[in-house]
């Protein structure tokens, strides 16, 4: 990673992305403390319950625009029990910063991304993974996630631009060549593609 070349001024900005539920933010976690212990933005901090996709701009000129001049960013997070944004986060222009959520390569975001990474488990298990780690108690959140996370990668698809699919084993992860690797120059992501990054 840290040879890669700089993608946003002089940091590598390395998503991870996937389903609800999928494990993101504990391979993120990973991730980061094997490169030394870099910094990692959630996306989960940057949305809210008004705006679950909606938070491109917000992460774009308190995140990514500092960090592309490198200065240090100063974000808002939110409070998913406030429900309001009500404390402030610093991310130093590290050399690798890891940024994990739903979303996190969007087609936005995508060119500013060294590395994609996208957590290879299906929707259905990721959101049973999901329920069972928040409980019943936010059952009727989950019911509308679902269909707000279908919609977002039906019109704006990570995995197919993925430069790795990450599958969870019982002792660790198996990283695999993604879709955007596998597709090569010549080929073009195709329309079955997309279709498959939903499934």
């Amino acid at each position: 990673m840290r040879a890669l070349p700089p993608s946003c001024g002089p940091v590598r900005l390395v998503a991870v992305d996937g389903h609800a539920g999928s494990g993101k933010s504990t391979f993120a976690l990973r991730l980061a403390a094997a490169l030394g212990g870099a910094p990692v933005l959630r996306i989960d901090d940057l949305a809210s319950h008004e705006q679950l996709f909606a938070w491109t701009r917000r992460l774009t000129e308190q995140v990514v625009e500092p960090l592309s001049r490198g200065a240090w960013a100063h974000y808002g997070v939110y409070d998913w029990t406030a429900r309001r944004f009500n404390a402030s986060r610093a991310l130093e222009p590290a050399p690798v910063v890891v940024m994990e959520g739903v979303g996190a390569g969007r087609r936005a975001l995508r060119p500013r991304l060294a590395r994609l990474f996208w957590m290879d488990r299906g929707p259905e298990e990721s959101w049973q993974r999901g329920r069972r780690r928040d409980g019943p108690a936010q059952s009727a959140f989950w019911d509308g996630w679902t269909v707000a996370e279908t919609r977002h990668f039906a019109a704006d698809p990570s995995r197919p631009f993925a430069d790795a699919l990450v599958r969870e084993g019982s002792t660790g992860y198996e990283l695999l060549p993604g879709p955007r690797i596998t597709a090569g120059t010549g080929r073009s992501i195709t329309h079955g593609d997309h279709r498959e990054s939903t499934r």
